[in-house]
């Protein structure tokens, strides 16, 4: 297979593609991204994924290059955490804003019946 072909099957860029098949695992994106891509590029070839990841997890230590600690997946959940939050408080405005447009477009719709159309109806 091509990579061309590895990579519109995986959908996996390019870049990381080749420095996966260079050995240049510090150019790949960290953490589980990097055993994603990884695992994704064995599938496409065919290859059972357990033996493979286990070489992957070696050469990443060979070369000083750590998979997932706790650590690391503690401070990741805790910026998820983190971000959610801050959308969820942006919300409160939002919902403040449709109340307030439904507020506007009912007041209209009342005063169109009101000084338009009630009007017409004694006429």
């Amino acid at each position: 297979m091509t990579l061309e072909e590895i990579c519109a099957t995986t959908r996996v860029a390019m870049r990381h593609l080749e420095n996966l098949e260079a050995d240049q695992y510090g150019q790949l994106p960290g953490g589980v991204f990097r055993k994603g891509i990884a695992r994704n590029y064995i599938h496409a070839l065919g290859l059972e994924e357990g033996p493979w990841i286990e070489r992957f997890e070696a050469n990443l230590r060979s070369q000083g290059i750590g998979t997932e600690t706790e650590g690391d997946l503690t401070q990741f959940a805790q910026n998820v955490k983190r971000s959610r939050g801050t959308t969820e408080r942006g919300m409160g405005m939002r919902w403040l804003g449709v109340a307030l447009l439904l507020a506007l477009v009912g007041g209209g719709a009342w005063a169109a019946w009101k000084y338009v159309l009630h009007a017409r109806v004694h006429f």
